[in-house]
């Protein structure tokens, strides 16, 4: 059975940096319809406050999908693995109390200097609409980006 520390290794050829800005993509086992309920989504949302609060991150945009999220940051300290080793085990125990939701792993991906963030941004926040869920950005709940 794997332990905790082993699910949050770094995959090889991962690399932390702190400074770097990424895009973070995690999924829920089985790709189960968690986040539908707000205050579900809320309390994953809360997570991602409390690692900008414990000045892990700066979170730039964010959007909690029914089955996943997708996270634009600014790694601050420490590694990208024990970031989200920390926001799923924790929002996991906050939503059902008994650990994992989330499949292992997550998917992350360097952001290059030339790359225009904004653009980045509004890719992430589209996602409901792109999805069908909405119509509008406004009309979803579960989103928030620092240039709106």
């Amino acid at each position: 059975m794997p332990t905790q520390a082993s699910n949050c290794r770094l995959r090889k050829g991962r690399f932390s940096q702190p400074g770097q800005i990424y895009v973070l993509t995690s999924v829920v086992r089985q790709r189960r319809v968690v986040f539908k309920d707000l205050h579900l989504g809320r309390l994953l949302v809360n997570q991602f406050r409390e690692a900008e609060n414990a000045g892990l991150v700066a979170s730039l945009a964010w959007v909690v999908m029914p089955d996943h999220f997708h996270w634009l940051i600014q790694l601050q300290q420490g590694s990208l693995a024990e970031l989200m080793c920390q926001v799923k085990s924790r929002s996991s125990k906050a939503i059902n109390g008994q650990g994992a939701i989330w499949q292992r792993g997550y998917h992350d991906r360097a952001v290059r200097r030339e790359e225009d963030l904004k653009m980045i941004a509004r890719y992430i926040v589209m996602n409901p609409i792109r999805a069908g869920l909405v119509q509008k950005v406004g009309d979803y709940p579960l989103w928030d980006a620092i240039w709106i």
